[in-house]
């Protein structure tokens, strides 16, 4: 059966571009695919640095205007993996020239620019890489959650630390230039944060929060932390930091209830601690399981029991299942409407930090 053909261009060729192009090259070699893809055109300002990409990556061609590839018939998805002030443009064109839209997070760098994106897409298929929802634990996690394991919930915590704030060489890159950005770490590092806490434990309603910035002259946050209310009657605490000095990448959450608690490292993300308080008591005790099958998410997809899965999976995962919605008709999540269930709370953790109070949200996050 011929299989229908997609011509992808992406648009950005730094690290996120090569995280985008390794799933495109990678997702049929793990997926039963309904679609044949071509990694058609990849779209940045350096020339140079380009042709160098694509001929690692396998990219057919290069150009450095990216509202050419809007224009070309023969383009069907445009995959977005450039500085957050450029994400609306871009997808908003892309949307009503027809494109399958994918954008990485955060989706915009205000809630006005994110509601714009969110209309604009919507009789498109859309896809905003939260890669980290189909890391095998956290999506087990879901599952437990949904069965009812952990109970009625009572506490969500949430730590994201890097120290790349701290390092002096990545203090010109656009990640700290709110012109760029729209937002420090909060919107580059909360944004997961927030996301998962969205997915595995509901909306929050209310929230106070603060934000800092460490280095002198910086426009943008270095860090900061929230306090939440859920919709559930759970409460939350985040705390975000490109100044969590010993933390490469330390992505967590912790959830208690009233039958259990879940927790997850992305420093150790093939495994989930779980602790079930329906046991007896001489058997009460947290269990550290390892998330690699059997019968665990994606163990049929990837590797064997047993065999741990890395960084590039969860962006592979992701591939695969929107496209395999997309064949069925079927709504993917995450989607833009997710994302911009973020923004709303990125928005609301900046009008707290700058009126230092409690801030409503208005409950259509999903």
């Amino acid at each position: 059966m011929t299989k229908q053909k997609l011509n992808i261009a992406m648009i950005g060729s730094g690290f996120i571009g090569k995280v985008h192009s390794n799933a495109f090259r990678q997702v049929g070699h793990f997926f039963d695919l309904p679609y044949e893809l071509y990694l058609k055109v990849i779209c940045g300002r350096n020339r140079a640095k380009l042709e160098a990409v694509a001929a690692h990556w396998g990219w057919e061609e290069v150009e450095t205007d990216w509202r050419t590839i809007i224009s070309r018939k023969d383009i069907d998805v445009v995959d977005i993996a450039v500085p957050n002030a450029l994400h609306a443009p871009i997808a908003i064109a892309a949307a009503e020239a027809g494109k399958i839209v994918l954008c990485e997070k955060p989706l915009a760098t205000s809630l006005e620019e994110a509601e714009r994106m969110a209309k604009a897409v919507r009789r498109v298929p859309n896809l905003v890489w939260f890669n980290y929802r189909r890391v095998p634990a956290v999506a087990f996690a879901k599952q437990l959650i949904d069965q009812g394991r952990t109970g009625q919930p009572f506490h969500y915590r949430a730590l994201y630390l890097n120290q790349s704030g701290n390092d002096p060489s990545k203090a010109t890159g656009w990640r700290y230039k709110r012109s760029e950005s729209g937002t420090g770490a909060a919107g580059d590092l909360f944004s997961h944060s927030i996301d998962l806490a969205l997915y595995l434990n509901g909306p929050i309603s209310e929230l106070t929060a603060m934000t800092h910035t460490f280095a002198p002259d910086r426009d943008v946050d270095d860090a900061a932390l929230l306090l939440a209310r859920f919709s559930n009657g759970s409460i939350g605490s985040f705390e975000v930091s490109r100044y969590g000095v010993g933390c490469q990448n330390r992505n967590t959450f912790e959830i208690n209830g009233s039958k259990g608690m879940l927790r997850f490292s992305l420093e150790d993300m093939n495994r989930l601690d779980f602790y079930d308080a329906t046991e007896t008591p001489n058997l009460q005790g947290s269990r550290s399981l390892m998330v690699t099958g059997p019968n665990h998410p994606y163990w049929e997809i990837f590797w064997k029991p047993g065999h741990a899965v890395g960084y590039e999976h969860p962006f592979i995962a992701t591939l695969g299942d929107f496209l395999h919605s997309m064949a069925r008709e079927e709504t993917f999540h995450p989607n833009f409407e997710d994302a911009l269930a973020v923004q709303r709370v990125l928005d609301a953790l900046e009008r707290s930090a700058l009126s230092r109070n409690w801030v409503r949200l208005d409950g259509n996050q999903q």
